[in-house]
């Protein structure tokens, strides 16, 4: 089974990193991750597919 997540990074208070984790913790493995455009100028954007 595979997910895809787009993890967005602004700040350490603006992102959803405890979403990526959260998966991770439940034994989702991270199979590939490729950078996005489209964020803005401060923002990081990566789509990253997960496998179980």
């Amino acid at each position: 089974m595979q997910r895809a997540i787009i993890v967005s990074y602004l700040t350490e208070k603006k992102n959803n990193l405890e979403e990526l984790n959260e998966l991770l913790s439940q034994g989702w493995k991270v199979v590939s991750q490729s950078s996005m455009g489209g964020g803005g100028i401060n923002t990081v954007n990566s789509l990253v597919i997960l496998e179980k």
